[in-house]
C-alpha cells in the first residue's frame, strides 16, 4: 500500500505501547473485523501507519478524523470487488483513449486537518499531467486524485464522506456488491448522487453495475471479464473519447 504524506512535524519515534498492543490485536483479527477509537493524537494515527507498513500489514485500512480512527481489516470479498471495478475504469479509459494514473490505495494525510484515509482505488484522469512523475503527493499544494472507489460490503461507524470532502476529491464511487452510487462533490462541501460521472463523462453509469456483476460468477475468470468489458466498450454507438487533461 503507498504512502503519499506532508512531511511530518516532529521527528519519528518508536511505537508507543498503545499502537504495539494495537498490531498485535490485529495478528489475531479476521476479515471484516472494525475497530473504532476516540481520542486519539494525530501523532499516534501516524505511527500506527507506520508500524503497520514496517509489519506487513498490507490488509489493515485505517480512517483517522480529529481525534476518531476506524481500523479494518479486509477480506478477498472487499478486494475482488474492489478490482473489479478498477478494472471496468481503467478498460473503460484504455478503449476510449482515455489518458489516466492510478494511485491505488495511496494514503491521504494532513496534519494540518488532522485527517486521513486510504481509498481502495483512485485515478487521477482530468489531472494526470498535473502529478505525473511525482514521486510523494503533497496533498497541501498537489491536486487530489479525480475518483476515489470505495468499496462497502460491511457497515463502517466513521463518516468518511467529511473526510473526502476535506480533501477536496471531486468525484467518489462507493459500491457494495449490488449497487453502484457515483457522488459528487458540491460547492457547500456535500455529496450529492449523480447519473453522470465527472471523471468519466461518456461512461454509461445505468449499464455499470450489470457488468460489475460478472464478478460473481464463477466460471469467469478476470483475463475473460476484462475482454468483455472491452467488448463492451467497443459495441456502443460512437463512443466518443473520454477527456485527457493537458500536460503541465
Amino acid at each position: 500500500m503507498n504512502t503519499t504524506t506532508v512531511p511530518p512535524a516532529t521527528p519519528a519515534s518508536a511505537p508507543t505501547p498503545q499502537t504495539k498492543a494495537l498490531l498485535a490485536l490485529l495478528d489475531y483479527a479476521q476479515p471484516g473485523f472494525r475497530l473504532s477509537l476516540g481520542g486519539v493524537r494525530y501523532a499516534d494515527y501516524e505511527q500506527l501507519l507506520q508500524a503497520r507498513t514496517d509489519a506487513g500489514r498490507a490488509g489493515v485500512k485505517i480512517a483517522f478524523d480529529r481525534g476518531e480512527m476506524e481500523i479494518m481489516v479486509v477480506g478477498s470479498t472487499h478486494e475482488r470487488l474492489k478490482k473489479i471495478v478498477a478494472l471496468l475504469i481503467e478498460v473503460w479509459l484504455e478503449e476510449t483513449s482515455g489518458a489516466y494514473l492510478p494511485s491505488g490505495g495511496m494514503t491521504h494525510k494532513r496534519a494540518d486537518l488532522e485527517k486521513g484515509f486510504e481509498p481502495d482505488e483512485c485515478y487521477y484522469v482530468q489531472n494526470w499531467g498535473k502529478v505525473a512523475g511525482t514521486r510523494e503527493i503533497d496533498f497541501t499544494k498537489d491536486p487530489p486524485p479525480d475518483l476515489t472507489v470505495k468499496i462497502e460490503v460491511s457497515r463502517t461507524v466513521l463518516n468518511r464522506l467529511p473526510i473526502y470532502a476535506a480533501f477536496k476529491i471531486p468525484e467518489v464511487w462507493r459500491y457494495n456488491g449490488e449497487r453502484l452510487a457515483v457522488l459528487l462533490l458540491q460547492p457547500d462541501g456535500s455529496y450529492r448522487e449523480s447519473s453522470v460521472s465527472r471523471a468519466l463523462p461518456t461512461l454509461p453509469i445505468t449499464e455499470v453495475p450489470r457488468y460489475l456483476a460478472l464478478a460473481d460468477d464463477v466460471s469467469l475468470d478476470f483475463v475473460t471479464i476484462r475482454r468483455r468489458f472491452g467488448e463492451w466498450v467497443r459495441s456502443l454507438p460512437a463512443a466518443p473519447a473520454a477527456p485527457t487533461a493537458p500536460n503541465p
